[in-house]
């Protein structure tokens, strides 16, 4: 499944190719509780049609009902246009808004084909993309982006910035990687999976996922991790896993990590320190056992654990002590037994 800003952006591009009139609509700010977050996108066509969000839904309701031919019988053009929903208590409840929420959005009419078509071209290749719209033409520009930042408004400009899928690398086509690449595909990861064992290949049954047969290291080093990947390593084999993890520990990759017991995710930071001249502090970026302790049991649970901590990672959400494996089961082995306490 794509990111879901590039749906939005494909789905625009389509509309306005078949010179259908459509607009862009972005929140460009929030105050107190807002379902959606700066930045969020939809687009709406002058037929109703929508795709992406800016709420719960009412918000979106009310903009066909704007905008859209068969409700408000023309469609609009012109300069962008600011909108603020949830000014009022009363409103608020109206538009589904949460209490005291208040956002606002704004709407760039019939944006031109030729720089939706420069910017997916972008993202396709994997760039980061900064683009700037002019608040009193809506005339956009583009330029390439450094690094990710936050919605951006000034007096005479709204800067947003996009980016190609996230992605997610995982050594091991087993039932875990199965559910692992079910669950990241829904939250918009492009997903690989490598395993070079074919027994494993042969029964991998989950569609829009790129399956590798290469060794894992050379997997690593082709995939030219950034900011936006990750790397899994769920085999429990040292030779599919460690030169693997080597090399993504030399990468800018935002989680590199590996499934396994307390003990075997140390006794691979010492292989790793003594044998491959990494140091202590340079194995800290290694995370083992991943996920969040949940209690999981079966695979299905364990892939619930590790997306749920590798999505805190990417969206920079600092996670209790409480909820590291480690910490958690160690805790529960001190915990005096009732019957003999």
């Amino acid at each position: 499944m794509e990111n879901l800003d590039v749906i939005v952006l494909q789905t625009l591009r389509t509309w306005r190719a078949a010179g259908r009139q459509a607009l862009l609509a972005t929140v460009i700010r929030t105050w107190g509780s807002s379902p959606r977050p700066e930045g969020s996108i939809m687009a709406l066509s002058e037929d109703g049609a929508v795709v992406g969000s800016v709420s719960g839904g009412c918000i979106e309701d009310d903009l066909i009902r704007q905008f859209s031919k068969s409700r408000a019988g023309e469609f609009p053009g012109g300069p962008p246009r600011r909108l603020t929903y949830g000014v009022t208590a009363d409103e608020a409840h109206r538009f589904g808004l949460p209490c005291g929420g208040t956002l606002e959005l704004l709407l760039e009419f019939n944006p031109e084909l030729s720089q939706l078509e420069l910017l997916l071209d972008a993202l396709a290749k994997g760039r980061l993309v900064q683009r700037r719209t002019l608040l009193t033409t809506g005339a956009v520009t583009l330029d390439v982006a450094e690094q990710p930042n936050r919605i951006r408004l000034t007096d005479t400009h709204l800067v947003n910035t996009f980016g190609p899928q996230f992605r997610m690398l995982i050594i091991g086509a087993g039932q875990l990687s199965e559910y692992l690449a079910t669950m990241a595909n829904f939250c918009g990861f492009a997903v690989t999976v490598c395993d070079p064992r074919q027994e494993y290949r042969t029964s991998w049954s989950v569609p829009n996922v790129s399956l590798l047969n290469d060794w894992p290291d050379d997997v690593v080093k082709a995939f030219r991790l950034d900011r936006r990947s990750c790397v899994l390593a769920l085999t429990h084999d040292p030779k599919l896993d460690d030169l693997a993890l080597l090399e993504a520990l030399e990468t800018d990759a935002f989680y590199v990590g590996a499934i396994g017991s307390r003990r075997n995710n140390q006794q691979r930071r010492e292989r790793l320190v003594e044998h491959f001249d990494q140091t202590q502090a340079s194995v800290t970026r290694l995370r083992g056992p991943i996920g969040i302790y949940i209690g999981s049991k079966t695979p299905a649970e364990i892939a619930v654990s590790v997306m749920a901590e590798v999505l805190a990672v990417k969206n920079a959400v600092p996670l209790p002590r409480d909820m590291d494996v480690t910490t958690a089961k160690e805790r529960l082995l001190r915990k005096p037994d009732p019957q003999t306490a």
